[in-house]
């Protein structure tokens, strides 16, 4: 998994049916001088392209989008071709706040569960970024750099362990609404192309029809079961 911005980018890719008719209510804020002024816009993934479904201009550090969506959608927000932070869209008011550091969302059960998801994932991520500090520091307080090396590999190993379980978890919690199939895009996208990790093997097992039939996970095993088999061949 990759750090925040990551998940901001990729989970915008996200369009899954839930209900017949939701009416959404989006009310922002920030305190980034340079978004005043500055239209904002809604999208969602539709038909393999991002689409604008609602805009708005940021007036003295606020910003409204109100609408119908014929589902409950992930939409990511924009500010230009900039992507900023993903929005769960399921028929409750939801509150945006941005500054120069953080993003987020709540006033909805999805998308508090899925910022509850990224602010654990994102702390995990900085701790592997703080590693190659840690090393420089812990060599000039004078320890044998080979001990330092092992040290910092054990931690990096354990981190890593804690990232993979938590996405992993996330996903089998979520199987059934947007959450699921929106972090497995983000899992998939960091691979070079599709196959079938011992991760993606595990979380096919026992996973219900309505993931294994989402249209990006579904395609997403049939190009990675033909990439497998062509492995396999050479």
């Amino acid at each position: 998994m990759k750090n925040l911005h990551s998940i901001i980018i990729f989970a915008c890719a996200c369009i899954f049916t839930v209900s017949c008719s939701d009416r959404y209510m989006v009310d922002g804020s920030t305190t980034v001088h340079g978004m005043e002024g500055k239209m904002l816009y809604l999208k969602i993934y539709d038909n393999q392209d991002l689409t604008t479904i609602d805009s708005c201009n940021v007036t003295h550090g606020k910003f409204t989008f109100r609408g119908n969506v014929d589902s409950t959608v992930m939409a990511n927000l924009f500010l230009g071709n900039q992507s900023l932070m993903p929005i769960v869209l399921e028929g409750e008011g939801v509150s945006l706040k941005i500054d120069e550091m953080t993003q987020s969302v709540s006033g909805s059960p999805l998308n508090d569960s899925l910022y509850n998801f990224i602010r654990r994932k994102t702390q995990i991520d900085n701790q592997l970024a703080e590693l190659p500090r840690m090393e420089g520091r812990m060599v000039m307080d004078g320890m044998d750099h080979e001990e330092v090396l092992a040290r910092l590999r054990t931690t990096a190993r354990e981190l890593n362990i804690q990232s993979d379980q938590l996405v992993t978890n996330f996903i089998k919690q979520n199987y059934t609404n947007v959450l699921g199939p929106g972090v497995f895009m983000i899992l998939t996208s960091e691979l070079a192309y599709p196959v079938l990790t011992p991760q993606i093997e595990a979380l096919m097992i026992g996973a219900p029809s309505y993931f294994l039939n989402h249209p990006y996970v579904k395609e997403y095993l049939r190009v990675a079961n033909e990439n497998m088999e062509k492995l396999q061949q050479q």
